[in-house]
C-alpha cells in the first residue's frame, strides 16, 4: 500500500454522522487491510467524555451496526487509536490542546504530519472551525498535506455557498477541500462510467440518436424525521436535487473523459451543466412538478402529512418532491429528454437511472407493433445494486407474438462478499488525495444558479404545492409531465 500515514481530526465525533456512519466505515477499513498502520483519530465535541467513555459510546453503535458480526479483534486495536477532546467550535483554548495533542500523537504514531480535517457538524460551523484551524497553525507546513472534508449542504443558495467557498479556499486549496456528497461513493454510481466506456454495446448508442429518453428518480419511504427546521429552509430542490440529483445527470450525460484523473472527469461533468438549457419563467411553471407529502400509509401504518411534522409551519409550501424536465444543449443529447424525480414518503426507497431507446420502425411488425416494448435498460442504485435490460423476442409456439425479455444483473454484493458502504470507498480516496468522487467548486456553483433560478421564481410567484399522499409516488401532476410527452414513469 502507497503511504497513506495520517491523522484525522473528527469535528462533531458525538453527532450521528460520526456513529452511525464514519466509525463503522474506519472499522471496515482497518478489516480490508486498507487503513495505513500509522493512523489515529482525535474526534472533538461539545460532550463531557475521556478517551475510554468516548471509545465505549463508539462501541454501542458499532455493535448494533454489525451484531454478530463484529470482530472484537478489530475493534480493539481501532480502539486504542481512537482519542477525544471536549470542546466548542468556538472556543481557542480548545483548539490549542488539540495543537498539543496532535503534536504528540503524531510522534506517537509517526503521521508525517498529515493531517485530514473531517467536519461532520451543520454548515454554520464550517467557516468557524476552517478560521480557527488558520488562527491556530493547524496546517503543519511543506512536505504532508492537509485536507478538510465538508458534508452537503454547501450553502443555502449561491451567494452562501460562494461566501463558504471563499472562506474555505482561503485556508485550504481547492485540490485539498473534499465535498462528500455520499451519493458519489455508491457501488453503481461508479458503474455508471464503466457501464458505458467498457462496453461496446453502450457507448455508441449513448446519444439522441438512439435513446428516446432518461429518467433519473430517487424515493425515499422516510420522511424529513427530526430535521423539520432545517427541511423548511432546504426543501427538496435544495436538499436533493442541487447535489445528489445533479451528480447523477452529469455521470450519466457527460462525454468520455481523456483520462480517469479527477480533473478530466471533473471538466466533462461541468460541461454537462454549463449546456443544460436555462429555464425561462414560463418553464419552470411548465416543466417542475413539486409536492408535499400529506397524510398516508407506509407499511400498514398510518404516517403524518409533512405539515404535522414537527418543526413544520402548519401551513408550509416547503416542497418535499420535486419531478422537472430537463434539456441538454449539445451535439449527442439534442432532442432527448431528462425526467428527474425525487421526494420523501413515497412508495419505496430506491434511485435508479432509467434508459428508453427509441423504438424500432413499425414496417416490420404491423398490428403486433402496439404491443412492442421499448427497450430499457435500468441501472440500480440502492437499495438493489445491478443492471437490467428489457428487449424484444418472439414468443414461443407457431404464431408471431413478441413478448419483453429481461435480464437481471443483481449485484448486491454476491461477486466477493464484500460490498463497501460508501464512506468507506470515500473515506480511503480521501487518504489517497484522490476527489473524483467528490464535488468541485464549479460543479458546485453551476447547479446553484441553476436551483437559484427556480428558488427566485417560486418566492415572485408562489403557487399552492400539489399534496400526494404517504406511500404513492407523488402527485399526479408529475405523470401529467410526462404524458404530455406521451411518455410515462417506469417501475421496473
Amino acid at each position: 500500500m502507497e503511504n497513506l500515514s495520517n491523522m484525522m481530526i473528527l469535528f462533531g465525533g458525538t453527532g450521528d454522522l460520526a456513529k452511525r456512519k464514519l466509525f463503522p466505515a474506519l472499522y471496515n477499513l482497518l478489516r480490508g487491510k486498507a487503513l495505513p498502520d500509522n493512523f489515529a483519530i482525535v474526534a472533538i465535541g461539545r460532550r463531557e467524555k475521556n478517551n475510554q467513555e468516548y471509545r465505549e459510546f463508539i462501541y454501542s453503535f458499532i455493535e448494533e451496526e454489525l451484531g454478530i458480526n463484529l470482530d472484537k479483534k478489530i475493534w480493539k486495536e481501532l480502539s486504542s487509536r481512537i482519542y477525544y477532546l471536549p470542546f466548542s467550535f468556538e472556543d481557542d483554548a480548545g483548539y490549542e490542546r488539540l495543537k498539543a495533542t496532535l503534536n504528540t500523537l503524531e510522534n506517537t504514531y509517526n503521521t508525517q504530519g498529515n493531517r485530514i480535517f473531517y467536519l461532520a457538524v451543520s454548515p454554520e460551523y464550517f467557516g468557524i472551525i476552517v478560521n480557527k484551524i488558520k488562527y491556530h497553525n493547524l496546517i503543519v507546513g511543506e512536505g504532508s498535506w492537509q485536507r478538510v472534508v465538508i458534508e452537503k449542504p454547501f450553502g443555502r443558495d449561491l451567494k452562501t455557498a460562494q461566501r463558504l467557498n471563499k472562506e474555505i479556499t482561503s485556508v485550504f486549496s481547492e485540490e485539498d477541500i473534499f465535498r462528500i456528497d455520499h451519493y458519489l461513493g455508491k457501488e453503481m454510481i461508479q458503474n455508471i462510467m464503466v457501464l458505458r466506456f467498457t462496453n461496446t454495446i453502450f457507448e455508441p448508442i449513448w446519444s439522441s440518436q438512439f435513446i428516446d429518453n432518461i429518467q433519473i428518480s430517487s424515493s425515499e419511504q422516510i420522511g424529513i424525521e427530526t430535521r423539520g427546521g432545517y427541511y423548511e429552509k432546504a426543501g427538496a430542490l435544495r436538499d436533493m436535487v442541487q447535489n445528489h440529483m445533479m451528480q447523477l445527470l452529469t455521470l450519466t450525460a457527460m462525454e468520455p473523459p481523456i483520462s480517469l484523473d479527477d480533473r478530466s472527469i471533473g471538466y466533462e461533468k461541468l460541461r454537462v451543466l454549463r449546456s443544460l438549457q436555462e429555464y425561462t419563467y414560463e418553464d419552470i411553471f411548465n416543466d417542475i412538478v413539486r409536492g408535499q407529502y400529506d397524510r398516508g400509509i407506509i407499511d400498514g401504518k398510518e404516517v403524518n402529512g409533512y405539515r404535522q411534522e414537527e418543526g413544520v409551519d402548519p401551513s408550509s409550501q416547503t416542497e418535499t418532491f420535486v419531478a422537472m424536465k430537463l434539456a441538454i444543449n449539445n451535439y449527442r443529447w439534442a432532442g432527448v429528454p431528462f425526467y428527474i424525480r425525487t421526494g420523501k414518503r413515497m412508495t419505496q426507497r430506491s434511485t435508479e437511472v432509467i434508459v428508453e431507446f427509441k423504438r424500432p420502425p413499425e414496417v416490420l411488425f404491423f398490428k403486433e407493433y402496439k404491443y412492442l416494448q421499448p427497450n430499457i435498460l435500468v441501472i440500480h442504485i440502492q437499495p438493489k445494486e445491478g443492471v437490467f435490460l428489457r428487449f424484444n423476442a418472439k414468443r414461443p409456439g407457431v404464431q408471431n407474438f413478441i413478448m419483453p425479455v429481461d435480464m437481471d444483473y443483481n449485484r448486491n454484493c454476491l461477486i466477493d462478499g464484500n460490498c463497501p458502504d460508501a464512506y468507506e470507498r470515500l473515506i480511503f480516496d480521501i487518504m489517497r488525495g484522490d476527489s473524483t468522487l467528490f464535488a468541485h467548486w464549479d460543479e458546485v456553483e453551476y447547479s446553484w444558479r441553476i436551483v437559484d433560478n427556480i428558488s427566485r421564481a417560486w418566492s415572485l410567484h408562489p403557487k399552492e404545492v400539489f399534496k400526494y399522499k404517504a406511500g404513492s409516488m407523488g402527485p399526479s401532476a408529475a405523470d401529467e409531465l410526462l404524458a404530455r410527452d406521451n411518455r410515462k414513469w417506469w417501475d421496473v
